[in-house]
């Protein structure tokens, strides 16, 4: 388990102290893949290198079980750990970047290496162990391979394995798929949430990308401005955001406000997680007769389940739209809420 208690982080400026992180507090438990979310400059990048000490926080603590042994076999504060410890606990916490950070005169084999030797390996054990990452990222035949000849999905790849090779106990990966294309980030993706099935680990995953979070997570925190504005199960969060913050990434596109639509019935439809694959507008028009105009929507398919809305036009007739108000409303995994002084 990861625990950030009380966590803020400060820094001088020429205007003044600048409050990156303030008040942070968060729980990941073990073998979670745990996405931390927000808009550019929210605090991402600072916090998860404050969960490794990278940068050390100003205030609070950041308690990690079974990284060195303790007197009561609790979690270890890394905040109070001294430089050889946390040097120690730092071998169980690996990190991916956004610009993989590989070093390029060596070829992949001696990149994965490369952390094994620091740690004490003969030559002999670090390469049997690169030749085994290098097979569990797919890239068995890039071990003689220099990364500029490799593509970015490749050097990823790489980084991935070398992050691997000291047999960490958490993961941390840091805007890991920004550089990438789309197909390329769906595979590296992948190939996370099958090593964090296959070995156990715990991930952390910073992204501005709810489509990221969408993929791989199991639980999400929103960072807003350097404090966590919700939290909770990636279904929760995308079933009903709880902040302007949430909403504001939950639901990028908004409400455009052109034209008023005088004298209409509209209708916000909320899903909560029931199949993704009922289609409920076209049964209210078979089962009800009732045409529905779709004005806007912001819906999305997790594990085969719906979250999201879709804003309706019900027909002007009362009687009309009550029938398909009551038909709705008796859908499962559905909230109904009518939406007045409407614009589109």
């Amino acid at each position: 388990m990861i625990e950030l208690q009380h966590l803020s982080k400060r820094f001088p400026t020429a205007d003044g102290l600048f409050t990156a992180l303030e008040d942070v507090n968060l729980t990941v438990s073990d073998g979670d893949v745990f996405g931390i979310v927000g808009m550019s400059g929210a605090g991402k990048s600072t916090l998860v290198r404050c969960i490794n000490l990278l940068e050390r926080p100003s205030e609070g603590r950041v308690l990690i079980d079974g990284l060195i042994e303790t007197a009561d076999g609790g979690p270890v504060d890394l905040c109070a750990l001294s430089p050889a410890q946390l040097r120690q606990a730092r071998r169980s916490i690996s990190m991916i970047f956004q610009q993989f950070n590989l070093l390029m005169q060596r070829t992949c084999l001696k990149n994965i290496c490369f952390p094994l030797e620091i740690a004490g390996a003969s030559p002999a054990q670090a390469g049997k162990r690169a030749l085994e990452l290098l097979d569990l990222v797919g890239l068995p035949d890039k071990a003689d391979a220099y990364p500029a000849q490799l593509s970015g999905g490749q050097k990823q790849r790489i980084a991935i394995a070398r992050a691997l090779a000291s047999d960490p106990k958490v993961l941390l990966c840091d805007e890991a798929t920004s550089a990438l294309d789309p197909t390329t980030t769906r595979s590296i993706l992948r190939l996370i949430q099958d090593i964090n099935r296959r070995l156990g680990i715990t991930v952390i995953v910073i992204t501005h990308e709810m489509a990221v979070v969408e993929e791989i997570c199991t639980k999400v925190a929103i960072l807003d401005h350097g404090r966590v504005a919700e939290t909770g199960t990636v279904a929760e969060v995308f079933s009903n955001p709880k902040t302007e913050a949430g909403r504001r990434l939950v639901y990028p596109g908004g409400v455009q406000v052109t034209r008023q639509l005088p004298g209409s019935h509209i209708v916000r439809l909320v899903f909560h997680g029931g199949t993704a694959y009922q289609p409920l507008i076209a049964c209210l028009a078979i089962d009800c007769g009732v045409k529905a105009n779709i004005l806007g929507a912001e819906t999305k398919n997790v594990d085969g389940r719906a979250y999201g809305y879709i804003l309706l036009g019900l027909p002007d007739d009362d009687a009309e739209a009550a029938k398909a108000v009551s038909y709705l409303k008796a859908q499962q995994d559905v909230t109904v809420e009518e939406v007045e002084n409407y614009h589109v």
